[in-house]
């Protein structure tokens, strides 16, 4: 085997073309791996919750390329760059907000797009990374653990996009949004009993949010979580057929392209919301496991980047992207088997669509930056 990179006068060992490869685009190559492994398994399991459609997985391999090439642009902005930008990312996209809610395009009874003629983008993805990078900003330039008054200022950043996402209404994002900005308070070391005092002061709120802010059709999905059998063949239909899909997969699965619930057109939303739905009863219990664990390694990898990384601002960041993503797996994973309500939330990597993809790449290349930049900084 050829290998390069060896210099004599400073007796470092030799390097493999691969790893230069990876160190020449700031790559991780065990994060690249398992994200590869993820969109590779979203692929496989498209095509049969598709109906054997190429087109479909075509476009979503169109998709996948779009995102990957996002995720190798931003793992060449250093995190230094990223923390000067988070402000005005952040501003950029509250006033992207607030145009959604002024003359948005509305679609299947939502106003979440804004459609510029040569592209139609939803500003609410992109406050998944622009909160966590505005909340890590801010926070960094004080002492830790911050103090109430900077905790409180902080959740001002996180509810003000939070509210104009669920006004949209988009709650699946508002929550994911929500997440990120609460894991990088998590990460600056805010206490655990401040943490439950914010978990109680959100329980109080519940009735409130439940009678004056949430739609029709979000408490008619709470209702259908709590009892999906009341309505068999109308709002409880997605829940009942999954959790059919789910659990006729057994042990082992029915095997690739042999799932009656999504073959015959009894699973609802096979490709997007559901998709998990399809891979349990094509794969199994076994089949399942090997996914969630894989799910776990990524979010550990990004975890372990966190721990690893130089200052206040990567740390905060990379371990609230990490969780986030794990925040996706948990919720979809949740509505799915019956565990959570509906709220539109895709599985990651996995589910069909671009904007997610595309979002969650954008979030891998962040993470790459910054286990780039501490290789960097330790030579």
């Amino acid at each position: 085997m050829a290998y390069y990179g060896y210099d004599r006068r400073q007796n470092n060992p030799p390097t493999s073309l691969s790893r230069m490869i990876l160190q020449f685009f700031h790559l991780d190559g065990s994060l690249l791996i398992l994200i590869s492994l993820l969109c590779g398994v979203g692929l496989l399991v498209l095509y049969s919750a598709s109906g054997e459609s190429v087109r479909i997985v075509n476009r979503q391999a169109m998709h996948l390329a779009a995102a990957y090439a996002g995720m190798l642009l931003l793992a060449q902005v250093s995190p230094q760059t990223l923390q000067r930008w988070s402000p005005w990312l952040f501003l950029l996209g509250l006033l992207a907000l607030l145009a959604v809610l002024l003359f948005g395009e509305i679609g299947k009874g939502a106003q979440r797009w804004i459609n510029l003629g040569f592209i139609r983008f939803q500003p609410s993805e992109m406050m998944k990374l622009a909160v966590p990078m505005m909340v890590a900003w801010y926070l960094s330039a004080f002492a830790m653990p911050p103090r109430s008054m900077r905790i409180l200022m902080a959740m001002l950043l996180v509810l003000v996009p939070c509210v104009m996402i669920g006004m949209q209404p988009d709650l699946g994002t508002a929550i994911l949004v929500g997440s990120a900005g609460f894991f990088v308070l998590f990460f600056a070391g805010m206490r655990l009993r401040l943490i439950a005092g914010l978990l109680v002061v959100a329980g109080t709120m519940v009735p409130v949010m439940w009678y004056f802010f949430m739609h029709a059709y979000q408490r008619q999905r709470v209702l259908t979580f709590l009892n999906p059998e009341s309505d068999p063949l109308g709002s409880g239909y997605h829940i009942i057929q999954s959790k059919i899909a789910i659990g006729s997969g057994g042990l082992y699965g029915k095997g690739w392209l042999n799932g009656s619930q999504s073959q015959l057109d009894f699973l609802p939303e096979s490709s997007t919301d559901f998709i998990f739905a399809v891979f349990g009863e094509e794969f199994g219990w076994f089949g399942v496991v090997m996914l969630l664990l894989l799910y776990l390694l990524v979010v550990i990898r990004g975890l372990m980047i966190a721990a690893n990384s130089q200052d206040r601002y990567a740390r905060m960041l990379a371990g609230s992207l990490s969780m986030t993503f794990f925040v996706y797996l948990v919720v979809n994973v949740g509505m799915v088997t019956g565990m959570l309500p509906v709220v539109g939330v895709p599985l990651p990597l996995v589910s069909y669509g671009g904007t997610s993809a595309v979002t969650l790449m954008l979030g891998f290349g962040i993470l790459m930056s910054i286990q780039s930049d501490r290789r960097l900084l330790a030579r």
